[in-house]
């Protein structure tokens, strides 16, 4: 391998005076040192990933004596077309301009040709460039027709730290909803928890999805589900506002809300309302009154949370994982609703 450098003149020219050079000028600099000390123009060009022209050029641009020479120059042409527009023209596109605020380039043409004017749209467009560039141009305020509705703030509902790693069943429950829609006219609402650690789903439905339902599937799942509530995640929808937050606040499991748009980070309970419209809903004929829906969901609950094996869970149950991981007694009376 052949190891080079720069020249001891060039290298005292580098040091020479308080000029500093960029690593691209440096490049430069070494780029000519190597053509200078071995004469092969294909090494210098090889090596520096350059094409001969653009060493010529920097060849032809270098002062010894003045190390600025190897520094980027500006690409501008040497003559730029300087604008003909009248002052008239240009007084008459202003006029207009703020006489129809939200008209386009396009419609001021049309409108110049009625007074007699003769310009391009190209043109129109650059002398509008041209005022805004120099401050001549007032453009109005916007007037707002409908205010969005700004939610409160809500002290107890926050978004997930990062630190915050689930660890034990119960530490993190993903909430959602599922719209059940069988026949037209027909609508329902289910309430979808799980826990991402051991799996283990719970199931409810009502005729619609409103913060004191919500609220009242807590209690649902404090009965289902046999270990501790610690947090729950949930989206931004509306039946995760008011007496849902006061629950959570009264019985002390915290809620944390999704950004806007984001379904993603609730994968878990985003994929469990596939698995049960693909293995329940699309293959039973189920009844569409809440009241026996539900005592059918309670009965698909059973199989999902004590048959149905899970390959997140190496296939076992959720019942067997958390009875593996030695979290809950083998006949706990929690459970009694499995049985």
């Amino acid at each position: 391998m052949r190891v080079f450098g720069l020249q001891g003149s060039l290298n005292r020219l580098s040091q020479h005076g308080n000029v500093q050079l960029s690593t691209n000028e440096q490049d430069r600099l070494r780029a000519l040192a190597l053509w200078q000390e071995t004469g092969d123009v294909r090494l210098a060009c090889r090596t520096f990933g350059i094409a001969r022209a653009t060493l010529y050029r920097w060849q032809r641009r270098f002062n010894p004596q003045d190390l600025t020479s190897l520094r980027d120059r500006s690409r501008r042409p040497h003559r730029v077309r300087s604008p003909r527009w009248s002052f008239d023209l240009i007084q008459a596109v202003k006029c207009l301009r703020e006489t129809y605020p939200r008209w386009g380039k396009d419609k001021l043409v049309v409108l110049l040709k009625r007074q007699g004017r003769s310009a391009s749209t190209s043109t129109v467009g650059r002398i509008l460039t041209y005022l805004r560039k120099h401050g001549r141009l007032i453009e109005p305020l916007r007037y707002a027709i409908s205010a969005r509705k700004r939610r409160a703030a809500r002290p107890d509902a926050t978004r997930k730290p990062p630190d915050y790693v689930p660890r034990r069943p119960g530490d993190l429950i993903q909430l959602d909803t599922l719209d059940l829609r069988p026949v037209p006219g027909v609508l329902l609402k289910q309430f979808t928890a799980r826990d991402v650690i051991s799996r283990w789903d719970v199931l409810e439905a009502h005729h619609r999805a409103t913060a004191q339902l919500a609220s009242q599937f807590i209690q649902t799942l404090k009965q289902r589900m046999p270990f501790p509530l610690r947090a729950f995640q949930v989206d931004g929808g509306s039946e995760f506002y008011a007496d849902f937050e006061e629950a959570c606040r009264e019985y002390g499991i915290r809620l944390f809300v999704l950004p806007p748009r984001s379904p993603k980070l609730n994968g878990a309970v985003e994929r469990a309302n596939r698995t049960h419209t693909e293995e329940f809903y699309e293959v039973t004929p189920c009844s569409w009154k809440v009241q026996e829906l539900n005592e059918e969901l309670l009965q698909w609950e059973k199989i999902y949370n004590t048959i149905r094996p899970h390959q997140a869970l190496g296939y076992l149950t959720p019942l067997q994982f958390l009875e593996q991981q030695g979290m809950i007694a083998n006949k706990n009376p929690s459970l009694s609703h499995m049985c």
